[in-house]
């Protein structure tokens, strides 16, 4: 299986997490990674996604994918559109040559940053709500679901993008508590992404099971996703949040367009 911004966030907490028995991870970055703990079958790969040769050969051989990699703040327009959607056709060109039958791309709620909260409803959000991105960012990931949704429908290649709320170890404020992501429930979700028989193509969102969550988990459980933690027991420390948190991007949605954040 093949991680690719393996020395980020989310792919350094997942490293650990996705290990398993009889399971190789090769993990793709431009920075070098810390070397294989024991026992850990890993194969390092340094380069950048958005080389198609590097691509090609990190992809040789892997039966799965999960696209971390690429800018995960909001950067220029030439930066977004260089790194994270033609960087991201560059791995589903890779995956489509190589066979990978299997892509799982990091999208996110600023995909949908400018939907109202109240909108939700008891159910949540649901995980296909259309587009409302709040950044040049959101725009990148509203436009590798429709690139997952594409490559999908013409090759073949099952597709999850999973539109991740806040993946950290703890929530940072108030308009965290309802879109965190917990670590340990991101390797749920990502395994259930990886285990389910045939999903097809299919956005989902990436949260735990949190008390004050506006985001439906119907879709995600459908794949067999399970969350165990709640955001809840980090309430009484949370920062508030400012009046953009009335939108699911929150602060994304009074940000400056292209400048780094």
């Amino acid at each position: 299986m093949l991680i690719t911004g393996a020395a980020g966030v989310v792919g350094t907490m997942m490293r650990s997490r996705l290990r398993r028995e009889g399971r190789v991870l090769r993990l793709l970055d431009r920075e070098p990674l810390p070397p294989a703990e024991p026992g850990e079958a890993v194969e390092p790969v340094t380069g950048t996604l958005t080389d198609p040769d590097v691509m090609a050969a990190a992809c040789d051989g892997v039966d799965a994918i999960v696209h971390l990699g690429g800018h995960s703040r909001e950067n220029s327009w030439a930066e977004t559109l260089a790194v994270n959607i033609d960087g991201t056709h560059t791995v589903l060109e890779a995956a489509r040559k190589a066979g990978v039958g299997r892509v799982i791309l990091a999208s996110s709620n600023h995909a949908a940053g400018f939907r109202l909260v109240a909108d939700a409803g008891p159910d949540g959000l649901p995980a296909d709500s259309p587009a409302r991105p709040d950044t040049y960012y959101g725009v990148s990931k509203a436009a590798i679901e429709a690139l997952g949704s594409l490559y999908h429908s013409r090759f073949g290649i099952d597709v999850i993008c999973i539109r991740i709320g806040a993946c950290f170890e703890r929530p940072s404020d108030v308009r965290a508590l309802s879109l965190w992501l917990s670590p340990d429930d991101a390797g749920r979700l990502f395994e259930a992404c990886l285990g389910h028989p045939s999903p097809g193509y299919r956005v989902i969102w990436g949260v735990s099971a949190n008390t004050r969550g506006v985001c439906s988990l119907a879709e995600a459980e459908e794949l067999g996703y399970r969350p165990q933690d709640d955001s809840e027991r980090f309430a009484a420390g949370a920062a508030p949040s400012d009046p953009s948190a009335r939108y699911l991007g929150g602060p994304f949605t009074t940000a400056a367009l292209g400048e780094p954040n």
